[in-house]
């Protein structure tokens, strides 16, 4: 059993992926925090493949940020919900930017091994996301 201080590591670990990264940017950061090994919600395998998945996004909402709204460890996993906030200022997902303010909620889980993200499960409101930048029929 992992003890609270690992628990507490592991949940330092995950806060540091959306504040020192997906906030920032900074996508060099996520070969500090990923394995080798990882694997993404989307199957993307290794920090390069996920920092591509990031750059689309980035891409699309340049100013997004996010926000951990809840933080929680047991055993090997940590689960993250959060929200974001952005401009549609780019493409994304086949639509052009549509300058529209949107917002964006899920849950994420990521599984931490040898102080290093391995894997990653994402439940996100993505038909939410696209109605807003009108890329899906409300």
């Amino acid at each position: 059993m992992l003890t609270t201080q690992i628990q507490d590591k592991n949940k330092a670990l995950v806060r540091r992926l959306y504040e020192d990264c997906f906030n920032t940017g900074n996508l060099a950061v996520l070969h500090e925090l990923l394995g080798e090994d990882f694997i993404g919600s989307r199957g993307e395998k290794g920090p390069a493949e996920f920092a591509a998945t990031l750059a689309t996004l980035r891409t699309g909402f340049p100013d997004v940020h996010f926000v951990v709204e809840d933080l929680f460890a047991e055993g090997d996993r940590v689960a993250a919900r959060w929200s974001f906030r952005a401009t549609h200022q780019g493409p994304f997902a086949g639509v052009a930017a549509s300058h529209a303010p949107v917002t964006q909620t899920a849950i994420a889980i990521y599984r931490v091994s040898d102080g290093k993200l391995r894997q990653a499960w994402l439940q996100a409101d993505r038909l939410g996301l696209l109605r807003q930048i009108d890329g899906a029929p409300a």
